[in-house]
């Protein structure tokens, strides 16, 4: 099992260095960084900057905010500099985000992910392989490319490409065409079981590949503290986040797996009145034990093999501990995994 730890506070740009060298230190596989409050790729030049071993990941950049070229482009240029430690992190996001966020069009999502991949592995074809650029998809089109805008900086080759998803369809594609899925954190083991693995299992067949071609990331939810104050404060933190997701319609599909459906439509009501709090105090101990770990520090490693073992290969699982021997124990538990 590998061990990442979240860059999430990438907006002060200045701070980057300091924590990359930290999280270095500690012994984490890699790092993660988000497209919320700032650009997930700029932070990620600064840790390959100031880190020699730790692997780089968007965890995610919001892939049709964007067009193939545009990323491709992006991720060579990380890929380089890092000397072949980027891992790109892809998601759709929601039709809301894409149309009235980016001004951009949403349409058949699953299919339109799989174009986007595909057509960056034909443009990442051209530059490393020297193949003739001429992909010609339904969603995207990319037929030109001249040796003046051939990058040449980049002997590594292409990055990984892991994939977001909850759904089963986009599941599927990143089974098919991904080198990884990144597992959405509202998630249960019971969906992960029902849903999720057999879909990559659907995926992996079309593209003729087994499981361990797949590297599945979990950014999991915690609820742990070392007294009841950071207790608290993580649970509701936690709760108002699996509320926040939960009244997304797209992701109604893991309540209905068990039979909290309703929930979704009550939720979304409330994010739509902006009430953030009550929507959080929605989530009950039973929900809320389903969708996250809950335990004490030492025990959240064994808490999360227990529920997730031989099902992940990378998980970002943040816990607070009082000093490094305690912090190195609960990292080689978790590799052990």
């Amino acid at each position: 099992m590998k061990i990442d730890a979240g860059l999430m506070n990438t907006a002060d740009l200045s701070k980057v260095p300091d924590a990359v060298r930290k999280l270095e230190s500690e012994g984490y596989d890699g790092l993660i960084t988000a497209e919320m409050n700032g650009d997930p790729f700029f932070p990620l030049l600064l840790a390959a900057e100031h880190s020699e071993r730790i692997e780089l990941m968007t965890s995610i950049a919001v892939a049709f905010a964007r067009n193939p070229m545009i990323v491709a482009g992006l991720s060579n240029d990380l890929q380089a500099f890092s000397k072949g430690r980027f891992i790109l992190g892809l998601g759709s996001q929601i039709k809301p985000h894409i149309e009235k966020r980016f001004s951009q069009t949403w349409s058949s999502p699953a299919a339109r992910m799989r174009e986007f991949i595909l057509a960056m592995r034909a443009i990442w074809n051209c530059w490393y392989e020297g193949e003739k650029l001429d992909f010609r998809g339904e969603f995207y089109s990319h037929t030109l490319m001249t040796p003046m805008f051939t990058p040449v900086n980049n002997p590594h080759g292409a990055p990984r490409v892991v994939l977001a998803a909850v759904g089963p369809k986009m599941t599927e594609v990143a089974g098919e065409v991904a080198d990884g899925m990144i597992v959405h954190a509202f998630t249960t083991a019971r969906y992960m079981q029902e849903v999720t693995l057999p879909a990559i299992e659907r995926g992996l067949e079309k593209s003729g590949r087994k499981r361990s071609d797949l590297e599945i990331c979990f950014p999991t939810f915690v609820v742990t503290g070392r007294d009841e104050a950071e207790w608290q404060q993580m649970r509701t933190a936690v709760t108002r986040q699996i509320a926040f997701y939960g009244s997304t319609p797209a992701y109604r599909g893991v309540l209905e797996s068990h039979g909290w459906g309703d929930l979704q439509a009550e939720l979304n009501i409330l994010s739509k009145r902006g009430e953030w709090v009550v929507m959080g105090e929605q989530i009950s101990d039973e929900i809320l034990e389903d969708f996250a770990i809950v335990a004490e520090p030492a025990k959240v490693a064994g808490a999360l093999k227990a529920r997730f073992g031989g099902m992940v290969d990378r998980v970002v699982c943040s816990v607070p501990f009082a000093n490094d021997a305690d912090r190195a124990a609960y990292m080689e538990e978790l590799r052990s995994i």
